[in-house]
């Protein structure tokens, strides 16, 4: 699914774009179900469901339909002038580089069917472009790749938006599923691998480019995440209480949120339970460990006399060793910090990297609320090591 986002011909990406929408669309019937006026509280790690909706039209409307320069790829001006937007008002209000965040809540925006509305005539829009595309020129189709999978990151994002608001998600797709007892570690030798993506066909993010070779230890890495029944004897064993495992980074941020156990578990009588669609559930011991800062991750490691693996090791690993390295079931802290690759040069969406190259960690991987179409092994996510809203666990490697 993937490989076919980054590199299917027009077809393949019209289809994309509705399937895209139908989820979104659907997710957000959830929202208006559960939450009366839509409101949720004005907190950092959310958005107005509203404002997220019109945003992801306004942004598929603004880098295509407005776009004169849509047919140049990833060497479009992004300052050229743009068309007229289908609402008057909406760069006020959906362009997420101007528009603040707490600002969101007090914006005019228009009601949810008036959004919905306007989604569909901008969709409209941007598949009576795409039908005019040379079907497989990579050029000409960079801003619809690029629309749909910001698509896909919205509805992840409201999934686990879902998850800290306690609405129910009951679609299969996107609940977690039981991993085996831990498979014997990939053992790898030490070597050069070319880290990141080439820039040679399809699509790629500005920040994968462009690869190049670096040296890599030999390493033993998990064949798969930690999964809670390897996670909570550390909890169990008073861990969140003991100092020895934390580094700097980690004190602060227990003594600022007094945390004793990970986000939306606990423990009655000895049992542990989990929040998930709004009410506690007996947790699966089995499932992957989620919902863990990156404190929690190098806690737990030093813990077990482990380490995170470098992006470079899970990369390898991930595309060396498809077999035997499963991915995918959460997002992977790693101990790399988001930076640069050598050559960098920032895609037309300046903002979606280069403001973020600020020290904070790669995730690798993909989650089980992950669009199919986004999960990648050459893919970077990053979010700062305090996150825990995102559904993140880590696997660790020898120390």
């Amino acid at each position: 699914m993937a490989r076919l986002a980054r590199e299917g011909n027009a077809d393949v990406v019209a289809q994309a774009l509705q399937a895209s929408r139908r989820d979104t669309l659907a997710t957000f019937a959830l929202y208006e179900q559960a939450l009366p006026g839509l409101d949720v509280p004005r907190r950092g790690e959310l958005n107005p469901p509203l404002w997220e909706l019109g945003h992801i039209g306004w942004f598929q409307e603004y880098w295509l339909v407005r776009n004169p320069l849509r047919g140049h790829g990833a060497a479009a001006d992004p300052d050229a002038p743009r068309g007229r937007p289908l609402r008057p008002d909406a760069d006020a209000l959906y362009n997420s580089s101007r528009v603040p965040h707490d600002s969101r809540w007090s914006l005019p925006l228009p009601d949810a069917q008036r959004t919905r509305d306007e989604l569909v005539r901008q969709l409209d829009s941007t598949l009576a472009l795409l039908g005019g595309v040379d079907a497989g020129d990579d050029d000409s189709l960079y801003f619809y790749r690029l629309a749909l999978l910001h698509e896909d990151m919205h509805h992840e994002a409201a999934l686990y938006m879902a998850q800290s608001l306690g609405i129910a998600i009951d679609d299969p797709r996107w609940q977690a599923t039981a991993l085996p007892a831990p498979p014997p570690p990939i053992r790898l030798p030490a070597g050069r691998w070319k880290l990141g993506s080439e820039a040679r066909r399809g699509f790629a993010f500005d920040n994968e480019l462009a690869a190049h070779e670096v040296e890599v230890s030999a390493s033993a890495i998990d064949a798969q995440a930690v999964r809670w029944a390897e996670y909570l004897p550390f909890v169990e064993a008073g861990g969140y209480g003991d100092a020895r495992w934390w580094n700097d980074a980690g004190q602060r941020w227990l003594a600022e949120h007094h945390v004793a156990a990970p986000r939306y578990l606990r423990q009655i009588d000895g049992t542990w339970q989990h929040w998930r669609h709004g009410r506690w559930l007996a947790l699966d011991l089995a499932e992957a460990a989620c919902h863990l800062t990156q404190h929690e991750a190098l806690a737990w490691c030093r813990w077990a006399g482990r380490r995170l693996p470098g992006e470079a090791e899970w990369e390898r690993a991930a595309l060396t060793r498809p077999e035997a390295f499963r991915w995918g079931d959460v997002w992977e802290w790693t101990a790399s910090p988001f930076q640069p690759f050598p050559g960098f040069a920032a895609h037309p969406y300046r903002d979606y990297s280069a403001p973020w190259f600020d020290g904070r960690p790669v995730l690798r991987g993909a989650s089980f609320m992950t669009q199919p179409r986004l999960r990648h092994p050459r893919y970077r996510n990053y979010f700062p090591a305090f996150r825990n809203d995102v559904p993140a666990g880590f696997r660790t490697c020898a120390p």
